[in-house]
């Protein structure tokens, strides 16, 4: 099996090991492939590809789109580091409000794969970081909302406390006070 897939502490996201073929020409990895996802339980079919760059310091989130164009996402990053992040914003979840991070780089390969009903952002680690991820929707305007990224109540211990942000990303409200449509259980 080409991917080595593993539950974070919020089950329902799922971190993704690809397996590297490495020799004196350089490397070899499949980054993603249906039939492997979907035996793990990922079968959302991807709609959309998307492509960022970020120098260090930026925080880029934290976002989510609502029904009835809610998204999951697969993200990985193909140059730097980032420390990516998920919060389960599904109200009446047991894990409603929590957050987990892992750390993304283009040296470790992993992927996150991060299901609708979850809020998404990362901070830039490295001087450069690119970032590619895979989304289950096709962005929509009317659907797309947001999380202050130093919510509180949320409590996210971010890399850096004074970071670069986009105008956009410095006016999102609390979880609390955000519009969110996801309901635990009816989220997909």
């Amino acid at each position: 099996m080409p991917f080595e897939f593993s539950r974070l502490e919020i089950p329902d996201v799922i971190l993704i090991k690809p397996k590297v073929f490495s020799d004196e020409r350089g490397f070899f990895m499949e980054t993603y492939k249906y039939s492997e996802f979907a035996s793990f339980g990922i079968s959302e079919r991807f709609m959309q590809d998307n492509h960022s760059l970020s120098s260090k310091g930026v925080i880029r989130g934290l976002h989510y789109q609502n029904p009835p164009k809610a998204q999951g996402k697969l993200v990985r990053v193909v140059v730097g580091e980032i420390f990516d992040v998920a919060v389960d914003i599904r109200v009446g979840s047991p894990t409603y409000g929590m957050w987990v991070s892992e750390i993304l780089s283009s040296k470790n390969k992993k992927m996150l794969y991060i299901p609708p009903g979850f809020a998404h952002g990362f901070c830039a680690l490295s001087d450069v970081a690119e970032v590619v991820y895979k989304a289950t929707a096709e962005y929509a305007p009317e659907c797309e909302a947001g999380i202050i990224w130093n919510d509180a109540d949320i409590g996210i211990e971010w890399p850096v406390t004074n970071p670069v942000l986009s105008e956009k990303d410095r006016m999102w409200p609390n979880l609390k006070d955000a519009v969110n449509l996801f309901v635990y259980g009816s989220e997909r």
